[in-house]
């Protein structure tokens, strides 16, 4: 019987970023800088994906694209989708390593995890240079994995299951039956669905909660009970396997993997 020997995480909004806030902002000020503004709600949507498809996904959204025909007279191009990105690089990297604070409980946990041999990989939406900055911050604040792929060099990011795959290649995981896939967005579930993983999305402090732990806090707990179900539900529909309201039940989730997989 194989048992669960990897874990591939996710970065902002799983194990740093509570809320996943740093890509939001970027892309936001993105597009406010050429008068179209788009939601934090819209950016949401589509987070988990390349930064760049991304900002073509934003770019498609009917009322974006009006907006964008009704006030230059024509069609977006992709010299427009370039410039966005370029803007908003310079608007991530100006606070990237602001939102480098890893999750509550996710040190702990993957230390725990460690400890039971369990190895530690991570894909993302971010690419090398971005990482650069992410990795070593989020090390110095505790959190650490032993290895990191981007979509950099791949064939796609995100939903695609490349980076799990390099991933598998450069720890050394032997079947896709010894892998967990944990992260907060329904790319990242889409991702570890697509690679034949196990995959377990997060709810607290995710993309698709989109609260601060402040915001968390205050909610009445009907309140939040209701827009946490709602989280679940979405990420059950995109197919994973479980769903955690927070990291520290992924230790009781992987003992349920091994002693039930055949």
């Amino acid at each position: 019987m194989k048992k669960i020997e990897c874990i591939i995480m996710d970065w902002a909004g799983t194990a740093v970023d509570y809320g996943c806030f740093a890509p939001v902002a970027a892309f936001v000020e993105s597009f406010n800088r050429i008068g179209i503004p788009v939601t934090a709600a819209e950016t949401r949507a589509h987070m988990g994906l390349t930064k760049v498809e991304e900002i073509r996904a934003l770019f498609s959204i009917d009322r974006v694209r009006n907006e964008f025909e009704e006030k230059y007279g024509r069609s977006y191009n992709e010299e427009d989708v370039q410039a966005r990105y370029e803007d908003f690089q310079r608007v991530l990297f100006a606070s990237l390593e602001d939102y480098t604070n890893p999750i509550p409980g996710v040190v702990e946990t993957i230390s725990q995890l460690r400890a039971q041999g369990i190895k530690v990989g991570s894909t993302t939406g971010y690419n090398r240079a971005m990482m650069d900055v992410v990795r070593p911050a989020a090390a110095a604040r505790g959190y650490v994995v032993d290895n990191c792929v981007t979509p950099d060099g791949l064939p796609a990011g995100r939903p695609a299951p490349y980076m799990i795959y390099k991933n598998m290649t450069e720890l050394g995981i032997p079947s896709v039956d010894c892998v967990v896939k944990f992260g907060d967005t329904i790319a990242d579930i889409k991702e570890g669905v697509n690679a034949k993983v196990w995959t377990v999305g997060v709810v607290l402090g995710s993309n698709e909660l989109g609260l601060t732990q402040e915001e968390v806090k205050a909610l009445p707990v009907a309140g939040l009970a209701a827009l946490k179900q709602d989280v679940r539900n979405r990420m059950l529909a995109a197919g994973a396997h479980y769903v955690v309201e927070s990291i520290e039940e992924l230790p009781a989730v992987i003992e349920d993997i091994n002693n039930f997989k055949i």
